[in-house]
């Protein structure tokens, strides 16, 4: 496994280390390192997000943690594969980050679809981890005891269609934060922004990333 190391992502408001370590054939993993002391935690985003998604949660945690983020395979800037997208293949994807960064016995902590990261790790190799923290990750595709409803009845739901965003919504970062903060009830850190959209020289947004 190799690790490159980039640089310090200092542009943005929240600085990180950005690397990337190679865990499978012509597939490497960006790996963000916020820095703290003590023992490690590694954030796991949700489907559709990358590790920036974190960016302003991961710094209330560096007072008693080492905080790292992984953006999973086929999504930001980590590399893409069109087969092996199985939680078992994501899961030893995290497996091969915690090898190549030497972390000892990590707390996991993951959101949405990374319960299947989640309880893929914790099912097959609980000596690795020292936690398993599901942040409204706990869907059927996490585990299912049989007794609750199935992955394909949630996929049944159809929830609003959300609106798009208007002019003044792109007119900058912060307006677009708005517009999410308004629309899905949550703040997108910039970073993450600059993950799923392009945005010109004068900073507007003018498209999503495909």
């Amino acid at each position: 496994t190799e690790i490159y190391t980039l640089s310090l992502h200092d542009a943005l408001p929240i600085s990180h280390i950005v690397r990337f370590v190679s865990v499978d054939k012509n597939v490497r993993l960006e790996i963000l390192d916020w820095g703290g002391s003590g023992s490690p935690i590694v954030l796991l985003a949700g489907g559709g997000d990358t590790a920036h998604v974190f960016d302003e949660f991961a710094t209330k945690l560096t007072d008693g943690h080492h905080v790292y983020g992984i953006t999973r395979r086929g999504f930001g800037a980590s590399g893409y594969s069109a087969t092996e997208y199985g939680s078992d293949r994501l899961g030893d994807d995290v497996l091969a980050v915690l090898d190549a960064l030497h972390l000892n016995k990590p707390a996991l902590a993951g959101h949405s679809i990374a319960g299947e990261e989640l309880s893929s790790i914790g099912s097959r190799y609980p000596d690795r981890i020292a936690a398993l923290i599901y942040l409204d990750a706990a869907y059927p595709y996490a585990f299912d005891n049989g007794k609750g409803p199935s992955f394909q009845d949630y996929q049944a739901l159809q929830p609003p269609e959300r609106p798009s965003p208007s002019p003044a919504d792109l007119a900058s970062v912060s307006a677009l934060q708005k517009f999410f903060e308004r629309v899905d009830g949550l703040r997108y850190p910039e970073g993450e922004l600059h993950q799923q959209w392009e945005f010109g020289p004068n900073g507007r947004a003018l498209k999503q990333r495909e």
